[in-house]
């Protein structure tokens, strides 16, 4: 493991999903989840998310739409609130399901709106 890289991506991961929520997940993970939740942090969150070519804001609208097509709705929930996080407003995640719907499907807009309308109620956005 890069430590360096580690520590860069726990740092990104911290400010686009909440510490609280980071470091339940770090806490709760035992010696068969662990090394998982180690290389996703270094990999994704050191290498891909402290890379700066893509702003944070950029980056989770493109996540939003990946996930979104993937139907990792338990994944678009919590990118969805670390979108908002990242600047993302309330009429460019409307967009970012307009752009779902389009190329993965109206069932999987739907679903992207209920998880995006209760994100959206809990933050006061709605």
């Amino acid at each position: 493991m890069d430590e360096e890289l580690f520590k860069k991506g726990l740092e990104k991961r911290k400010d686009t999903l909440g510490k609280e929520y980071v470091e339940k997940n770090l806490e709760n993970a035992d010696d068969f989840t662990l090394p998982f939740q180690k290389a996703m942090t270094e990999w994704c969150w050191g290498f891909g998310w402290s890379d700066e070519t893509i702003d944070a804001k950029t980056r989770s609208m493109m996540n939003l739409s990946m996930i979104g097509a993937l139907g990792k709705m338990a994944e678009w929930e919590i990118h969805c609130k670390g979108a908002i996080t990242n600047g993302v407003t309330t009429n460019e995640i409307r967009a970012i399901i307009h752009v779902i719907a389009i190329y993965c499907g109206v069932p999987q807009a739907i679903e992207c709106f209920k998880v995006a309308r209760k994100v959206l109620e809990e933050k006061e956005m709605l």
